[in-house]
Formats: C-alpha cells, structure tokens, sequence
C-alpha cells in the first residue's frame, strides 16, 4: 500500500511548518505529503521550498488562486494528483503523534474509512509551543502540557490513553465515525467513486457530505479517534458564516433523501452528471 497524506492550508505558515515537523517524526514516511492550498500567499510556499530539503519529505505544494472559501475544489485537485491508493487527510494546523500514520496504515481494509478526531490546544499552549518542541516530541507530553498552559480534565487524560485503552475507549464512544477532515483517511479508488468533494460546499459539514456519501457507496466509517491523535493549534476563526452553515445543512439533506454517492459538482464535471 502507498500513503499519501492531503494537508490543507490557508495563510498559516507557522502553523503548518511546526505540522509538518511532526510528520518527520513518523514511524512511518508517507510516499508524498500534497499541500492542498486554497490561495496562500508566497510565504506558504517559501516555507515548503526550504522544509523540502530540512525535512527530506516529499512534499507536494498543489495552489490555486485566492477566491474566497475555495477548499473543496483544492482538496479536489490534491485526490486526482496524489500517487498514493490510500490517503489520509488532515489540516496544516493539526500536528500528528509519532504513530499517526502508522495507525492509519494499519487499520486500513477494504471497504472502510477511518475516523480520527483532534484534541485542540488553547492559546497560551500553542503560542508558547515552537518548532524544537514538535521536534522534539513535547506535543505528545501530557505533562508538558499542561506545565504549558492546558487545563486538566477528563478530557486531557484520555489524551495519554494508548494500547488497550486507546482500543477500548474507541468502541465505547458515543461518538460517530464520520469523514473529519482532520483526520480520516480512505482508499483513493473510493474517493474517485463519489467524485471527492462537492465544490458547491462551504465551511462547516463539507467534509462529513463526503463521508455520507461513501456511506451511501456501501462503504463503512471505523472509529479511530483515541488510536490515531493529532493535535489542533489554537487560531481565529472568522471564517464561519451561519447563512453558509444554512446552504450546507440543505445540500446534505438533499444528498442524504436522493442517496446520491456521486456528486456532480466534484473532481469531474460533465454535462451528464
């Protein structure tokens, strides 16, 4: 099986160099990291000129021009260009565990997608946490943490769970395995079927339109979330916009009744469909 990791970003630099000097620390080395970006400035790409070589990864920097919200048909462009036949997704802003793409790999099967979730660092953690710290593997340290800024909970210490633990409280959650753009993965054969993302989507649901209709293709969502960790950098987000929030929760209803698994608004756009 080759891997393909599909990271999107917008105007983040920061963010994604001290991602992408997670995926260094992987035990296992994806066949290519494709940067989906959906109109960064030259910053973004300076930034992948000279991690290419720091870093020795493949990295594939895939842009279009900055229209407004435009991540679905970036994403797009980065399924029909990877070489992997399996990719894992995730976000520029989320840094991944050493075993991150280890535990993608391994529970990958035929006819399933995986469904991961993010444990989202508050501010103060993610100012005060620097490229040598991901380096070095501090964003795994619980106890680093929270010296760092991150509050205790229940939450936090499910953080550390791992092996048998992390197995067990994956069957236990009440939580759904739908696609999360920040972190799921499936066969790139499947995602052409449905014809990847529907581009007419904004932010807020895009992802989960997708995972419903691999659902409707027959295939199943395997929940992964406390397995395979990733954590979410603090920013703003004043991306978000209720009348979109609106047109999105239509469009999947729409999908949903007439149980379409191909959109015609995705990867291929034909008269036809």
């Amino acid at each position: 099986m080759k891997l393909s990791v599909v990271l999107s970003t917008y105007q983040s630099p920061a963010l994604l160099e001290r991602t992408l000097h997670g995926y260094r620390r992987q035990r296992l080395s994806p066949l290519e990291i494709v940067i989906a970006d959906d109109g960064s400035g030259p910053e973004t790409a300076a930034l992948l000129t000279r991690l290419a070589s720091e870093l020795s990864l493949e990295l594939r920097h895939v842009w279009h021009e900055d229209r407004g919200f435009r991540k679905c048909a970036i994403l797009n462009r980065a399924i029909a260009e990877a070489r992997g036949d399996y990719l894992v997704f995730s976000d520029g802003d989320c840094i991944p565990w050493a075993d991150f793409l280890e535990t993608h790999s391994a529970l990958a099967r035929p006819g399933f997608f995986l469904s991961g979730g993010y444990f989202r660092l508050p501010r103060e953690t993610t100012e005060r946490l620097s490229v040598g710290d991901v380096a070095h593997g501090r964003h795994e340290d619980v106890a680093w943490l929270h010296r760092h800024g991150l509050e205790r909970s229940w939450r936090a210490r499910r953080l550390a769970a791992s092996g048998a633990l992390a197995r067990a409280l994956d069957l236990v959650t009440p939580t759904r395995a739908t696609w999360n753009g920040h972190n799921a993965s499936g066969w790139k054969d499947d995602l052409i079927a449905v014809n990847g993302f529907d581009e007419r989507m904004g932010y807020g649901g895009e992802d989960r339109e997708l995972g419903e209709r691999l659902v409707i293709l027959g295939r199943r969502g395997r929940q992964i979330r406390h397995r395979a960790v990733v954590v979410h950098q603090w920013h703003e987000r004043g991306y978000v916009s209720d009348e979109v929030l609106r047109a999105n929760r239509r469009i999947r209803r729409e999908t949903a009744r007439a149980g379409i698994a191909r959109t015609p608004f995705g990867i291929v756009k034909t008269a036809a469909e």
